[in-house]
């Protein structure tokens, strides 16, 4: 969920530090947000996420809308909401979030993301049939790259999917300008 907040009379977007104690990314900074229960829709699911992770009630979310879903290399795919948030009282969850950041949306006009880029390419055991296909090992299989995506503000690092929806979400707010 791409949270907005008024603090000081400007919008800023909620991230978190996921806590130090998790499995799956710990000390990562994040959007608000996980995985789809079983009968949920990708809205529900971020909404009952976002209200979790920061403890603040159904009705101080006022849904946007969506934004195109991204499909990562690594067999995910995010589905992204916009979302303002009626109240600055939040409680997050302890168990996974570690802190709260608000970053002005000012932060993003006025930095563009340092863009690094990672090779994707098959990695194919010896098991793989290549006599099935023609050329067989000298096959010339396609490489991609993956853009990478980081913003440093102040002594936190948005980076990765986070920092891409984000750069995504701010382009958007551009071209409508």
């Amino acid at each position: 969920m791409l949270l907005v907040v008024q603090r000081e009379g400007k919008p800023h977007l909620v991230l978190e530090k996921r806590a130090s104690t998790l499995k799956s990314q710990p000390g990562d900074i994040c959007l608000p947000g996980g995985s789809i229960d079983k009968g949920e829709t990708p809205l529900e699911a971020a909404v009952r996420e976002t209200m979790e992770e920061l403890g603040v009630p159904r009705e101080s979310l006022e849904v946007l809308g969506p934004m195109d879903y991204f499909l990562s290399p690594y067999g995910q795919t995010m589905y992204p909401f916009v979302a303002k948030c009626h109240t600055e009282v939040f409680h997050p969850n302890e168990a996974e979030v570690d802190r709260l950041i608000f970053v002005p949306f000012s932060f993003f006009d006025s930095h563009k993301p340092l863009i690094y880029e990672i090779d994707l390419s098959a990695k194919l055991g010896e098991d793989f049939p290549y006599h099935l296909i023609e050329n067989g090992k000298e096959y010339p299989f396609r490489k991609a790259v993956n853009k990478q995506y980081f913003y440093k503000y102040g002594d936190t690092v948005i980076w990765g999917f986070t920092a891409q929806i984000v750069k995504s979400f701010m382009d958007i707010l551009k071209e409508e300008e």
